[in-house]
């Protein structure tokens, strides 16, 4: 499907563009170039091939679910400006 000036003109005239006749020609030519290699991507044959989850064989190295850091919200809650029933006090932004 290869588009023609005029509906290149209409497509930039629903995006709000302003084409001279250079750039209209040019867009026409790129538009084209473009609706092309969609063309040819529609055309690859594809039967038989498995979907890929990711490019690369690689598998996501899950480790054990363990805690690894002691509890420290009351050293972190001691060197805040303001606290309150476990939860930090910061100043209104919007009012």
């Amino acid at each position: 499907m290869s588009l023609s000036e005029n509906q290149v003109s209409q497509i930039a005239h629903l995006a709000c563009l302003s084409l001279n006749e250079a750039q209209l020609k040019d867009n026409t030519q790129n538009l084209n170039t473009i609706t092309s290699l969609f063309e040819q991507l529609a055309n690859i044959e594809i039967d038989g091939v498995e979907p890929m989850l990711h490019p690369l064989h690689m598998f996501q190295r899950l480790r054990e679910d363990v805690v690894s850091e002691k509890e420290q919200l009351a050293l972190f809650q001691s060197i805040a400006p303001k606290v309150r029933n476990g939860y930090y006090l910061v100043p209104t932004v919007i009012k």
